[in-house]
């Protein structure tokens, strides 16, 4: 079916799934879901579509927004708090593609250990090989065009790229000067280079793909890919501008005293409206929005249900906790421009020069075509392996005196002796070098003529966990977020920072006694029919740009459906 216009073209009709969430993972699922013709899939998606946009489809012209100080992201934002106060805001991914469609394009992959640790914690199947199988099943790789070959060498290992999926890869035209710099200056320091990071083995410096169609260089995602090319199945209903406020409950429970989900209720142009499943419910809204409509459903902690006044039907404690986040500070370095001319994005502060060149995107030429590529993954020892180590001992001591004080869960305990592991670990990375070919962020427009290199220092392995949960019982107020950045003493950068918006964990997959929210099957415990396939089922922080795994979430989750339905 063609995008939906009218909630009047769905009323009084029965589906078979119901997927609360136009992003990544929930475009996915419902795209597989519907290759059943028997299946009838509405998928309701609280923004708008954003098919054409330049700002989302143009490599170096969604780039170019982060050098704008005046830039409106033109995206709704959700405060969050931070321990020392102040106040940033976190984007969230509203319209079809959800965060697919407003990433940097990184198309970066865990390490093999990070994925098995989903296993280790109580989820059987939730490991690397199965990781890889779905991963590769969601992507087409294109080798390096001439143009990008030529100006620098590009490497790969055939069985680490997909073939046949729908997302395609590549290598985009890339500020090649620097990141010959970059590379050669990482490996002289002793570290090692990656020749294919898609396999499992991250740890080192590399060049990055992304996902980007290279016959018209521009964002190949979800929206694009998942659900354009089959908008005209006569079982796949898209209803943007949707906002579903709460799960509705069967007034039966099923033999086990579980809930029977019966269908959504949803908000449309300011009307509230109910949508009836006669299968399933999959919440595929986001870590922002998930746990909040599982709360506004009477799903959730006791304490945060009654703050709310919503009924409770069901407790399950973990929802809107064991919040983590990837967050990143960054250093601007002039470039010596007599020593190579270094095509940054500051050329862009000229407007004459980005106009010429976006009008040359669309003939397949120029700048804008540009991306982000060079990067390192590194274990903290590399930055100062004897102050390192002391740092581990003593946030090994910290946690093991805490644990002993009954200060930390079990639960969160068996978490941290997985990431203690990871630390101690110099064949594993805990820290995250990005390379953007620009001034980053700046508070106001550099002198012209100027250019610039940002390096970005982002955190993987977050030791603090945080929250998220619904503020009152209107849908429409967005949730409150307390990542607590800073409640551990381990981390030590209190100012000049921000987000990396690859929020997980607030409906983690874990055993129910652990905090979980979800099984291995993604369902939601204590009910028949309600699973979560987004990223905030991510039990435990990976290190990794997230959609990659937002896109492996969704492909294992339409098999995991498809095999009991």
């Amino acid at each position: 079916m063609p995008l939906l216009n009218t909630a009047d073209e769905i009323l009084n009709k029965s589906f078979d799934y119901i997927v609360v969430g136009a992003g990544t993972a929930g475009l996915t699922l419902a795209s597989r879901l519907t290759e059943d013709e028997k299946l009838n899939v509405l998928v309701l998606e609280a923004g708008e579509s954003h098919y054409d946009d330049p700002n989302i489809d143009i490599p170096a012209q969604f780039g170019a927004t982060f050098m704008n100080p005046k830039y409106d992201w033109g995206f709704p934002t959700v405060k969050q708090k931070y321990c020392n106060d102040a106040e940033h805001f976190w984007p969230r991914g509203k319209g079809l593609g959800g965060s697919s469609a407003m990433n940097f394009f990184c198309w970066i992959k865990p390490p093999a250990e990070d994925i098995d640790a989903f296993e280790k914690l109580g989820n059987p199947g939730w490991n690397w090989k199965d990781f890889e199988k779905y991963s590769l099943k969601s992507e087409t790789f294109h080798p390096a065009v001439k143009e990008v070959a030529d100006a620098y060498p590009h490497t790969y290992v055939e069985k680490f790229r997909g073939t046949t999926g729908p997302i395609d890869v590549s290598v985009p035209i890339h500020a090649h000067t620097i990141d010959k710099i970059i590379q050669e200056t990482l490996v002289n320091r002793g570290i090692k280079k990656i020749d294919d990071p898609y396999g499992g083995n991250i740890t080192g410096t590399w060049i990055a793909s992304n996902n980007i169609d290279p016959k018209t260089w521009k964002r190949s995602y979800s929206a694009n890919a998942y659900l354009r090319p089959h908008q005209d199945r006569p079982n796949f209903y898209v209803l943007p501008n949707a906002y579903v406020a709460q799960v509705l409950w069967s007034s039966e429970k099923d033999a086990d005293g579980n809930l029977i989900a019966s269908g959504v209720e949803y908000i449309f142009e300011g009307k509230k409206q109910t949508a009836l499943a006669s299968k399933e419910v999959v919440l595929s809204a986001g870590t922002i929005k998930s746990p909040q409509i599982l709360e506004l459903s009477g799903v959730g902690r006791a304490d945060i249900l009654s703050q709310i006044n919503v009924e409770p039907k069901l407790l399950l404690p973990g929802v809107g906790e064991n919040v983590q986040e990837h967050h990143f500070a960054w250093l601007v370095y002039e470039l010596d421009t007599t020593q190579a001319d270094h095509q940054t994005l500051d050329l862009f502060f000229d407007p004459e020069y980005a106009k010429e060149s976006l009008r040359l995107h669309s003939e397949g030429k120029g700048l804008h075509r540009t991306g982000l590529t060079s990067f390192a993954f590194l274990p903290l020892t590399t930055r100062d392996p004897v102050g390192t180590a002391k740092l581990i001992e003593n946030l090994e001591k910290d946690i093991k005196e805490r644990i002993d004080r009954g200060e930390i869960p079990p639960a969160l305990a068996k978490q941290y002796e997985i990431q203690l592991a990871t630390l101690k670990d110099d064949g594993l990375p805990d820290m995250e070098l990005i390379i953007f070919p620009g001034y980053f962020m700046p508070k106001e427009a550099p002198a012209p003529g100027k250019r610039f290199v940002s390096m970005l220092i982002a955190l993987n392995h977050p030791i603090s966990r945080g929250t998220i949960h619904a503020k009152s019982d209107n849908p429409l107020d967005n949730p409150e977020i307390n990542p607590n950045y800073f409640k551990e003493n381990f981390e030590y950068i209190k100012t000049g920072h921000i987000t990396t918006f690859h929020t997980v964990g607030s409906c983690s997959m874990l055993p129910r006694e652990d905090g979980g929210v979800v099984d291995p099957q993604l369902k939601v415990y204590g009910t028949k029919n309600v699973r979560v396939a987004d990223i905030s089922i991510v039990p435990l922080h990976i290190a990794a740009h997230m959609q990659t795994t937002a896109y492996v979430i969704g492909e294992k989750a339409a098999d995991i459906i498809k095999s009991v339905n």
